[in-house]
């Protein structure tokens, strides 16, 4: 990663290392109530409640008709991304509302959005996922990284942060990577045959398959054919179940748990859509690990990079391993929706797409394969991806529960226990923070803003539950972005075609992304 954007989040700093002077500034220009400006300590934090501290009852929100209207009358389960900015716009930048029997304050403002990461403990809770975790006790699954809490998440990531966070450990995946990307332009190649204007249709379900094929070849070291002209079955119906289970998680977290004996079919479906994925997930470990004991049996080296094998070295009972491989399988896969989002921008931006291709092509000098290295020296191509996920976080509201105290935020006393939503997608789309919210603008990642709150857009989230896989997908997407422009040109196949993101649990287009590769 280059030194261009040492603070960057895509550089993997995440501004960790932040200035208090610069929060304060930020704070100053946007208007923060002065008993805001002084940097957070907890032994004032609990002093301060007792005096001017407001409460959950003084909190404005949408009544509970109100907000099951907009959920369900104006389909709001597809616009949870939009609602945070009427939120905002009507409640300001924090308010309470009841996401079926679950109270959730909702946090806009990257100010307080650090208040709340700041005071997050030990051991941060992402938030609750009730039906995924009432789902591995149905089933007696093991709990993965994602469902995780307290020590024995902290014990799983620190295993994973040894070949996942570190650069050098991440730039060994470098070949494998490059070796799927050259599957993916070979498949490209085939899908844009198809059509007489070298249209690809549907590139995120093009790009999803990418995804499965790339986790799985770092994960287990072997290739699993999503990028064939065939693609199998298990691999469709894998997808189709992520697909699913994302819709089935926010309506089964919408009712209550009494109801679903009533109101089966969502919970049904829910489960189908795990035991897919875990039955897939066991499936390529079992085949693995049998192809490990066999080599060691004939006293042959193991040699290689693959996830799967360090785990098992972790004495990691089985139930483990299936359980963080199936989530990391999970993760891996919608990462790279970033890489549809990028080519869709770039093919409405052929100057930007112009620039970059030139930048790629000084860096490679003739050469057909990027490095990591490589990416390091095209702070073009890191300044696309940052505006992309500014403009489209995979995920666009994160969440915290602080379970051992209360804390204090923006003024508000809140709970311990209670669940905050982090409004990523209405802070990274704020005109005062980013001045033509809407529009697509790489430049403004190319200068240092130092006016600029850093917690403004943190799409891979912040600190110790920050996405664990965030240096292999970023790398994934760079290489991937690299080759394909300087095999393609990308253009729109329809002039003026606005896709524009819903919310399926992650962010992902509200209609099919058609783009056409013309040779470069």
């Amino acid at each position: 990663m280059g030194s261009q954007n040492k603070g960057g989040l895509l550089s993997g700093g995440l501004y960790e290392g932040t200035r208090v002077s610069k929060c304060v500034f930020y704070r100053v220009r946007m208007g923060v109530p002065p008993f805001l400006l002084t940097p957070l300590q907890p032994d004032l934090v609990h002093s301060d409640m007792s005096k001017e501290a407001l409460t959950l009852a003084d909190m404005p929100g949408p009544s509970l008709p109100g907000f099951i209207y907009d959920l369900f009358c104006r389909k709001g389960m597809s616009r949870l991304h939009e609602l945070q900015l009427e939120g905002k716009a009507k409640y300001g930048p924090m308010w309470k509302a009841s996401f079926g029997p679950i109270l959730t304050v909702h946090v806009a403002e990257p100010t307080l959005i650090e208040q709340v990461l700041r005071q997050e403990g030990q051991h941060p809770i992402r938030s609750d996922l009730s039906s995924w975790k009432d789902y591995r006790l149905s089933r007696g699954h093991a709990y993965g990284l994602l469902t995780a809490e307290g020590e024995e998440w902290q014990s799983i990531r620190s295993m994973l942060a040894k070949h996942m966070l570190r650069p050098k450990e991440v730039e060994a995946y470098g070949d494998t990577l490059n070796s799927v990307v050259t599957d993916l332009i070979g498949r490209l190649e085939h899908q844009r045959g198809q059509s007489d204007r070298k249209v690809v249709a549907d590139v995120a379900h093009e790009f999803y398959k990418f995804g499965l094929e790339g986790i799985s070849s770092v994960l287990f070291e072997s290739r699993i054919g999503c990028l064939q002209v065939t693609v199998p079955r298990e691999t469709e119906e894998f997808i189709q179940a992520i697909n699913t289970m994302f819709v089935m998680t926010l309506v089964t977290m919408a009712i209550p748990k009494w109801l679903q004996c009533v109101i089966r079919k969502p919970w049904t479906k829910f489960c189908q859509s795990w035991d897919s994925m875990f039955a897939f997930a066991k499936k390529h470990i079992d085949q693995r690990m049998k192809e490990i004991e066999d080599k060691l049996s004939r006293g042959e080296t193991i040699e290689g990079k693959y996830l799967t094998y360090f785990l098992s070295k972790e004495n990691l009972s089985m139930k483990s391993i299936y359980g963080n491989i199936t989530e990391l399988l999970l993760a891996g896969v919608d990462t790279v929706s970033t890489l549809s989002w990028s080519l869709y921008e770039l093919s409405r931006h052929p100057e930007v797409q112009s620039r970059l291709y030139q930048e790629i092509q000084e860096v490679l000098q003739g050469r057909a394969l990027p490095s990591a290295a490589d990416v390091g020296r095209m702070p073009l191509m890191k300044a696309v991806v940052k505006e992309v996920l500014r403009l489209y976080p995979v995920i666009p509201g994160n969440a915290r529960v602080v379970a051992d105290k209360d804390i204090l935020v923006g003024g508000y006393v809140i709970p311990k226990k209670t669940l905050i939503t982090l409004c990523h997608y209405a802070t990274s789309r704020d005109p005062e923070v980013f001045p033509e919210p809407d529009s697509f603008q790489p430049e403004r990642w190319l200068t240092r803003d130092e006016s600029r709150h850093p917690y403004a857009s943190i799409p891979f989230g912040f600190g110790k539950r920050s996405c664990i896989g965030r240096r292999i997908a970023e790398l994934e997407v760079y290489l991937a972005l690299a080759r394909i422009l300087c095999r393609f040109e990308v253009k729109p196949d329809t002039e003026g075609c606005v896709v524009r993101p819903m919310t399926r649990t992650l962010l992902v287009p509200d209609r099919q992304i058609d783009l056409q590769f013309t040779d470069r």
